[in-house]
């Protein structure tokens, strides 16, 4: 493949994305150690533009504005277009990493022709972001509520319709449910946390939700549509009756729907999807550096919220530009970093990843070249 900078498109794109690395981080930071025991990081300089995930924007500000702290030369960019979106600009070569909450399929990788990546390169997959998709609603009258998966499934697959269904009252027989219409709301683009809660759904409920994982909901169910995760939140805000499934970070102040997992009811939490996360497991025959995971929606842990989304920082094993490698590799280190974890923890309630996933991130980041 011959060198692929970013395309003229792309460069246009970042002057204004670019605001991104803006946002630099407060002063203070870890304390002083000897040159000898952590040497500081060697300087990077120039400017990047990524593209994705629309759930990962606030992670992806506070990232970047790391970056630029650290490395006052150097600015990263990021256009939240959507997961689907960010993967194909990725795969096209226009950007040279993405940001996506579903990482590429096996059979998108055998396929091949990432463009981004110089020939012969493998994909580098870092599952950087952990974050609780809530399950939003808005019912006049009603501030809490339980949902069984099966419940839930029945909700969005369009045979629970209305809000006192005996499947809801069986949960909540202390609630003032009303005789209304359940209006479920739905992404209309092709989305990463679309792909979550679909993936919960098929497994939790597969008799009831028959449709599958997808990151494009389908189009033989009913539902409103809302393009992006603040334009999802926004309808359900303004629809009384109206349930729908976005990035806790940008929940707001809807109520969100505890769901049934064990014994127990759970509400969305960081903590919570971090336990779930836990009990994940990487994924077999994929190359060193890439990371994909498969999450167990049924896992019956303790306080786990096996409603999440894992976003992954998506990159190339080589590059055809050493300044380029130089840059990813730096943002992505910087992501995984204990630090990097706490201020997209900060800024949009993601549940900082665990010491043993970051060592393998790490590891991974490490073969860019």
């Amino acid at each position: 493949m011959t060198n692929r900078r970013i395309s003229t498109a792309a460069a246009i794109a970042l002057a204004s994305a670019l605001a991104l690395a803006g946002c630099t981080a407060p002063g203070g930071g870890a304390p002083r150690t000897s040159a000898a025991t952590t040497p500081p990081p060697a300087p990077v300089s120039g400017s990047i533009l990524g593209a994705g995930s629309t759930a990962q924007e606030s992670a992806l500000r506070a990232w970047a504005g790391l970056v630029a702290a650290a490395h006052p030369g150097a600015q990263v960019g990021f256009d939240a277009r959507g997961s689907a979106l960010g993967r194909q600009a990725f795969r096209e070569g226009q950007v040279p990493f993405a940001a996506s909450d579903v990482p590429f399929s096996t059979d998108e990788v055998a396929a091949g022709g990432f463009r981004a990546c110089a020939e012969g390169a493998q994909l580098v997959e870092i599952p950087a972001y952990v974050s609780p998709v809530a399950i939003v609603f808005a019912l006049d009258g009603v501030d809490a509520l339980k949902l069984s998966p099966r419940a839930l499934a029945g909700v969005f697959a369009g045979t629970v319709t209305r809000w006192d269904d005996p499947a809801i009252v069986a949960t909540n027989p202390t609630a003032a449910l009303p005789s209304k219409p359940i209006l479920p709301v739905h992404r209309s683009d092709a989305s990463g946390t679309t792909a979550h809660v679909t993936d919960y759904l098929s497994q939790t409920a597969p008799d009831v939700w028959t449709a599958g994982t997808a990151d494009t909901w389908p189009s033989a169910l009913d539902g409103r549509a809302a393009q992006g995760a603040a334009g999802l939140a926004a309808v359900v805000r303004a629809t009384d009756g109206g349930i729908g499934y976005v990035d806790a970070s940008v929940a707001g102040d809807l109520p969100s729907v505890q769901i049934k997992v064990g014994g127990g009811w759970v509400e969305a939490s960081a903590a919570g999807a971090r336990t779930a996360m836990d009990a994940a497991r990487i994924e077999q025959g994929r190359a060193p550096g890439d990371l994909a995971t498969t999450i167990d929606r049924g896992t019956p842990a303790r306080g786990a919220y096996p409603v999440l989304l894992v976003g992954y920082l998506i990159g190339c094993s080589r590059y055809e530009d050493a300044e380029t490698a130089a840059l990813v590799k730096t943002f992505f280190s910087t992501a995984v970093s204990a630090e990097g974890q706490q201020r997209a923890a900060d800024a949009a309630g993601s549940a900082p990843i665990s010491e043993e996933l970051r060592t393998r991130a790490q590891a991974a980041i490490d073969l860019i070249s």
